[in-house]
């Protein structure tokens, strides 16, 4: 795979001159096109073996282009903030806006190749994290971004030489430490290592591009000729062709729904609700401040139909949580600086740590829910998002994370009896929209969304716990016995 860029690629310092003021003029005017009609990110990955030049052409991509719009970001050892994080959150968090250019120098093929090459890792986690990024970049992708990889090599004999010289030199030497020295001795392992994980992630949506290193005006040029296409056929609207995915479910002959097949008339009594809402918001009490929490954290979902009870569910578990160590995250429509990014953006940010616990009232369900029935987004998107979800929910469980999802369901009925009684209470009169009534008229359509939701997207590992709740009290009982059960496998 590298045989091309191990034949002494050189460029003359004359052409080079004479190009670079050229290129500069188009890369800003480009730019600046990007930024004016923000319709999408720019991701730039920098990967390579050392010496290869990755940080003098960061520095001169910050250089020949306006620095104020790009956001660099270099990687290297895990924090223990991100250690207690899926592996992917620290990129979530440096990723570009749309209308700007992200630069990441090292990235989430970093850690991944060298696992592997020190004998930490097996082939078969190499293939899944591998497989994990494929995954990643094309979201990245289909979500609008223009993801650009360039990968600088250099021969054996090459790098050696070129560590040598950057180590001669005072001004120099200290980019050269034992480190880049033991990645040398096993640079052999290291090529056939990158070549695996090269071929296995360049793809249609998201190709490598392998750029030899040995000479700065050729790299360069190079590096910045790529942009150049890359950027100026994007503005021109061309983009990658992926494949879509699996149709959607016809609807069951029969006409039976699974959200109809729950027993809604299930009822407790007050006195009997009191005695077990006791016991068990101490229960989950004792839970949230065991041992075992420290290397555990928990993600809460509640979703339902409007006026199905999630926030008074909500408050009878947060009244059993020390309010240090819990949030709540009511999900209304995205921000601007939300739409700025992918879907899951939004949630990314909020994975807590080690020893806490978030609620999410309404989560990232809403792309195969409310954006799919009201067609904001297009079929593809929220086909995808299934396995894109799923996709979230083990990267989290894999970190540590207990995830636990309640769907609370209740009948046609029961909510407009809801609706009225808010609209004749004044201080639940702010629960009751116009977008409420609106809704309940396309009652059919989210039914056959939710159903296709909790059979997609209920697994082993972040399974859905589905609650007819026409009766409130029961509702919050349900949940409760559901949440401890749930900690209480995790744990």
């Amino acid at each position: 795979m590298f045989e091309s860029a191990e034949i002494g690629h050189k460029l003359d310092k004359a052409e080079f001159k004479r190009e670079e003021p050229k290129l500069r003029q188009r890369l800003l005017d480009l730019q600046y096109e990007l930024l004016k009609k923000g319709e999408f990110q720019t991701i730039i990955l920098v990967n390579g073996v050392d010496g290869a030049g990755k940080g003098e052409t960061v520095n001169l991509l910050n250089e020949w282009m306006d620095p104020r719009h790009i956001q660099t970001r270099a990687f290297g050892a895990m924090t223990d903030i991100e250690r207690e994080r899926p592996e992917m959150w620290r990129f979530w968090q440096a990723l570009a806006p749309k209308g700007r250019i992200g630069i990441l120098f090292g990235s989430w093929y970093t850690d991944p190749i060298l696992r592997r090459v020190i004998g930490h890792e097996k082939r078969s986690e190499f293939e899944r994290r591998l497989m994990g990024i494929r995954h990643f970049e094309r979201m990245l992708v289909s979500e609008g971004a223009l993801l650009l990889k360039f990968w600088f090599h250099l021969s054996k004999k090459s790098q050696k030489k070129r560590l040598n010289e950057l180590s001669s030199h005072k001004k120099t030497a200290w980019r050269v430490g034992p480190e880049e020295w033991d990645h040398f001795k096993h640079y052999d392992e290291f090529v056939d290592v990158c070549e695996d994980a090269l071929r296995e992630t360049s793809t249609g949506e998201a190709p490598w591009e392998i750029i030899e290193g040995s000479d700065h005006g050729y790299r360069s040029l190079t590096a910045g000729r790529l942009l150049e296409d890359a950027l100026a056929a994007r503005l021109k609207g061309v983009r990658p062709v992926l494949s879509p995915s699996a149709p959607p479910p016809a609807p069951p002959v029969d006409g039976r729904t699974l959200l109809a097949s729950f027993d809604y008339k299930r009822k407790l009594d007050r006195g009997v609700y009191a005695k077990k809402l006791v016991r068990l918001q101490g229960h989950l009490n004792l839970l949230t401040r065991s041992k075992k929490m420290r290397d555990r954290s928990v993600i809460m979902v509640f979703e339902g139909m409007d006026a199905a009870g999630k926030g008074s569910t909500v408050r009878r578990i947060t009244q059993a949580i020390d309010a240090r160590f819990y949030r709540v995250i009511p999900v209304a429509a995205p921000t601007d600086e939300e739409r700025a990014q992918p879907y899951l953006w939004r949630f990314w940010r909020q994975v807590p740590g080690h020893g806490r616990l978030t609620i999410f009232d309404r989560s990232w369900y809403g792309r195969v829910l409310v954006e799919r029935v009201e067609r904001f987004a297009s079929e593809f998107d929220w086909m995808r998002a299934y396995h894109e979800i799923n996709d979230f929910e083990e990267q989290l469980t894999r970190s540590g994370a207990i995830v636990a999802k309640f769907w609370l369901a209740i009948t046609p009925a029961e909510q407009l009896r809801r609706f009225k009684a808010r609209q004749k209470t004044s201080y639940k009169r702010f629960k009751i929209t116009d977008e409420d009534w609106r809704n309940r008229k396309r009652w059919p359509h989210y039914e056959r969304a939710v159903n296709d939701m909790i059979d997609r997207t209920s697994s082993d590992l972040a399974p859905w716990n589905v609650i007819a709740s026409d009766d409130k009290l029961f509702a919050r009982i349900e949940a409760l016995e559901g949440l401890c059960e749930r900690i209480e496998s995790g744990l």
